[in-house]
């Protein structure tokens, strides 16, 4: 009997701790990281892991509270691969979070299997115009901007400074499309060509080319990664870049700077963030990135950073519950946390109400690159299809 008693005792003891296992992995906040991380782009998927992991870091491992657990998968730049993937996430990993992606075709390829599954996404950069108006998602949210404003940026200054006659350059996809409308809603000058050129393309002799015997006031040029690594070189090899000054956006940026150079001095781009921006808790950001991967942040790090903070301030306010998803919207739309960038909000459509600004290439004390604020250009702007969104459910 005593030895009856005490195998069931070992039993019960085995039985509880299991459950007790098991309640614990139950109450870990999963979040799935998906980002281009292979082949041109991979820098700037690298950038967005550094800062969601470094924020996690100094959140002491937890969000809002609870053990966080991460998922890192790399979606290659092809929709049917993330989509795949992005099912795995939510089937097999029981994801609560899906932060992802870097580029807004992947984007329009995972938003509908995440938000049907009833799983929340959030954009540490692409931000569609699709999902911004009558086809905003309750479940979607973005730390980044919706496409057209980082875009428009240029298209206002461009058209301030009294340039006549632009030539546009931009990738053949959504956010190609985004940058140009973003561009022409301020702009009311003479587009002497709109250039779309296939995604990851690296030679863009032809396109210089055209600008060489165009000679336009000056070009904007969407082109990120290793796009805009080739573009710049190529241009300043031409020897255009003294004669033609350049506008974009991500074209040249933390991501691509490092390869660029000398050659990216001056030029000009827009952004909601600059590594310079003068905030607290943007310098300790900026410290601790350079101190943990000896490298500038990037606008994709500071997103993602900011996306950590976003799902950390959810919930917290829901107490842990992230079964509620209504409660846990109502707190992601509240956005109660202090930005990288300082105030901030949301609109209706869960894309961020902030400012813009113009940034310019310059080199740091410790050598390295990076772009520095030069003016800033819009103040408190929610993006103009916000007004078309009911996502209240």
């Amino acid at each position: 009997m005593k030895q009856m008693s005490t195998m069931r005792f070992g039993l019960a003891a085995a039985v509880s701790l299991a459950v007790a296992c098991a309640a614990e992995a139950q109450e870990k906040v999963k979040v799935g990281l998906v980002l281009s991380l292979s082949g041109p782009p991979a820098a700037l998927g690298v950038q967005a892991k550094n800062g969601f992991e470094l924020a996690l870091k100094d959140l002491g491992g937890k969000l809002g509270g609870r053990e966080a657990e991460v998922f890192v998968v790399d979606d290659e730049l092809k929709p049917d691969v993330a989509v795949t993937k992005v099912k795995a996430l939510i089937d097999r990993d029981k994801v609560d979070f899906i932060v992802g992606p870097i580029f807004s075709n992947v984007l329009g390829a995972i938003v509908k299997p995440v938000t049907d599954s009833k799983v929340f996404l959030v954009s540490p950069n692409a931000g569609s115009s699709t999902l911004a108006g009558r086809g905003c998602n309750p479940f979607y949210f973005s730390t980044s901007y919706q496409n057209d404003q980082v875009h428009q940026v240029s298209g206002h200054v461009a058209q301030a400074r009294g340039y006549k006659k632009t030539y546009l350059v931009a990738p053949n996809y959504q956010a190609g499309k985004d940058a140009i409308s973003g561009f022409k809603r301020d702009y009311k000058g003479e587009v002497v060509e709109e250039s779309y050129v296939p995604l990851n393309t690296l030679d863009f002799q032809s396109e210089i080319s055209k600008i060489a015997s165009m000679k336009p006031d000056a070009i904007y040029a969407f082109l990120p990664g290793g796009m805009g690594v080739n573009f710049i070189k190529q241009y300043k090899q031409a020897g255009l870049a003294d004669r033609i000054p350049v506008l974009s956006a991500f074209t040249v940026d933390e991501s691509t700077l490092p390869a660029q150079g000398e050659a990216a001095l001056g030029m000009f781009s827009g952004s909601n963030w600059a590594p310079d921006l003068d905030t607290a808790q943007n310098k300790r950001f900026v410290a601790g990135y350079l101190a943990a991967y000896n490298a500038v942040p990037a606008s994709y790090a500071f997103h993602a950073y900011d996306a950590a903070l976003l799902i950390d301030s959810a919930v917290k306010a829901t107490k842990g519950d992230v079964a509620d998803k209504q409660a846990l919207r109502t707190a992601m739309l509240k956005a109660d946390f202090t930005s990288l960038r300082g105030d901030f909000k949301f609109s209706q459509n869960g894309f961020p109400i902030q400012d813009f600004y113009l940034t310019k290439v310059g080199k740091r004390p410790d050598g390295k690159f990076e772009t520095q604020i030069s003016e800033k250009v819009f103040s408190n702007y929610a993006d103009p299809y916000a007004k078309d969104c009911a996502a209240t459910n």
